[in-house]
């Protein structure tokens, strides 16, 4: 478990392995820490490894997302053309 704590912007970041996020010790003591700094008004946030390829998915949500921003692009610029 890997844990940053960024006391300037209330955060803290838990980071878990596969065997870790799986470990019901380790889930304890993550619950400790959140209500600890949960009573500071501190955002925890906890991030696991996941099962899937990492680059692939990343891949496919780049591609998504551009697909998505030239839709917008073209709905903006219909209106444009129906005027001319």
């Amino acid at each position: 478990m890997e844990m940053n704590i960024r006391s300037d912007r209330k955060l803290v970041e838990i980071w878990l392995s596969n065997a870790e996020k799986s470990n019901p010790i380790t889930r304890m003591d993550i619950n400790g820490i959140c209500d600890k700094y949960k009573k500071q008004n501190y955002l925890v946030a906890v991030f696991e490894s996941g099962s899937e390829n990492l680059f692939q998915n990343t891949l496919d949500l780049l591609v998504y997302n551009r697909k998505r921003t030239a839709e917008k692009e073209v709905r903006e610029r219909k209106p444009e053309y129906a005027l001319q």
